[in-house]
C-alpha cells in the first residue's frame, strides 16, 4: 500500500509545482518531439495501440510523437525510464496495470514508486485477454481443460509475459483455486508464448485477442475462455471463465497514460484531453475492441482516485493467489 494512500493527494502537489514552474519557462508545449515509452516488446497488443495512439497524437499536437519501446522485467524497465525523465511534458508512458499494481505488490524493491515518480494521466481502456490451447488439444473448455491437466502426470506449463503480470496471476488462481498443477513461464511478449504453443513445447498461454486471432484463424491454436466480468465484443462467442464456471478470473485489466512527477499541470490536461479524443475516434476504437478493450476516458484526478479505489482488493487477490517474482 505504499502508494495507494498518497496518490491522490500528491498528484495535485506535483502538478501544482509543475505549474508554476516548469511550464512558465518552457513557453508554448509542444515545441518539439514528444516521446511516447512503450514498456512491451514491439508487436504486442498495447505496444501496437501506442503506435496507432502515437501516430494520431502526432497530428493533433502539430508535433513528432516517436515510440520507444523499453520492454523488459514486467514493464519495470520502461517504468524506470519513465521515472528518471524530466517532467517537461515531453516524456510520457502508456501502460497496462501491472506497472502501478501488481509490480507494487510482488516485489518488495522496484527502481520506481508510482505516488512519487509518476503523474496519472487518464485511463485508457479496460481489457480481457483469453487462455488457448494446441488446435489439437484434447479439450475445448475449461472443464476440460482442468480434467485433462488433472490426469497429467506432469506439471503445466502456461505462458504470460513477464512475471507478476495479469496473465501470471490468472494462472496462479487457477492453480489456487480449481486444483490446476500449473507451471509458470515468463515471456517478453505474447507472441514468442503463442509460438510456442502451436510448437508444443508450452501447453497453454493467455493471450489478447488481437495476439490470438490470427493463429485462431489459421487453425494452429484453439480459444478456451475469456477473462473478465462479461464476453469480449472482439470475441463475442468464447464464453468467458465464469460463464463455464470458474471463478476468480473475472477482474478487467486496465490500461492507462502517465507522465513524470512534477509535469506542469496544463500539459498533463492536454495530453488527457488529447487521449480522451483519440480513443473515441471510430477507427482507434474500432482498434481497440478488436484487442478486447473496451476504451474508457477519465480525467487524472478521476484516475487517481479510482487507482486509490481498486488497489486494495487487487492487491488482496494478488497476495491470495500465491504468486511471486521468479
Amino acid at each position: 500500500m505504499r502508494c495507494v494512500k498518497v496518490w491522490t493527494g500528491m498528484f495535485m502537489a506535483v502538478v501544482a509545482f509543475g505549474a508554476a514552474s516548469a511550464w512558465a519557462q518552457q513557453g508554448a508545449w509542444p515545441n518539439r518531439t514528444v516521446k511516447l515509452i512503450s514498456p512491451f516488446n514491439p508487436g504486442g497488443a498495447i505496444d501496437v495501440l501506442n503506435r496507432v495512439i502515437a501516430e494520431k497524437l502526432a497530428a493533433r499536437l502539430g508535433q513528432p510523437v516517436v515510440v520507444e519501446a523499453v520492454p523488459g522485467a514486467n514493464t519495470i524497465k520502461g517504468a524506470e525510464a519513465l521515472a528518471h525523465a524530466p517532467g517537461d511534458g515531453y516524456t510520457f508512458m502508456i501502460t497496462t496495470m501491472s506497472t502501478t499494481v501488481n509490480n507494487v505488490v510482488l516485489y518488495s524493491k522496484l527502481p520506481y514508486e508510482p505516488a512519487k515518480d509518476f503523474t496519472p494521466i487518464t485511463q485508457l481502456s479496460l481489457g480481457s485477454v483469453l487462455l488457448v490451447a494446441p488446435a489439437d488439444a484434447p479439450y475445448s473448455d475449461v472443464k476440460g481443460f482442468i480434467a485433462w491437466a488433472k490426469a497429467q502426470d506432469r506439471p503445466i506449463s502456461f505462458g504470460s509475459w513477464g512475471v507478476g503480470s495479469s496473465a501470471h496471476l490468472y494462472g496462479e488462481v487457477l492453480r489456487r483455486d480449481h486444483g490446476v498443477n500449473l507451471s509458470h513461464v515468463p515471456y517478453k511478449g505474447e507472441v514468442p508464448a503463442i509460438v510456442d504453443v502451436i510448437n508444443k513445447s508450452l501447453d497453454v498461454t493467455f493471450a489478447s485477442p488481437v495476439g490470438a486471432r490470427p493463429q485462431i484463424a489459421a487453425g494452429k491454436i484453439k480459444p478456451i475462455a475469456m477473462t473478465g466480468p462479461q464476453r469480449s465484443v472482439a470475441m463475442p462467442d468464447l464464453a468467458t471463465f465464469a460463464e463455464q464456471g470458474a471463478a476468480g478470473m473475472d477482474l478487467a485489466v486496465w490500461v492507462g497514460a502517465y507522465a513524470p512527477a512534477n509535469t506542469p499541470r496544463p500539459i498533463v490536461e492536454r495530453l488527457q484531453q488529447e487521449l480522451a479524443a483519440i480513443v473515441k475516434l471510430p477507427d482507434v476504437a474500432q482498434r481497440m475492441t478488436e484487442q478486447g478493450q473496451t476504451p474508457i476516458v477519465n480525467t487524472a484526478e478521476e484516475f487517481a482516485r479510482a487507482y486509490q479505489a481498486d488497489f486494495p482488493n487487487r492487491e488482496a487477490l494478488i497476495k491470495s493467489s500465491g504468486a511471486r517474482p521468479e
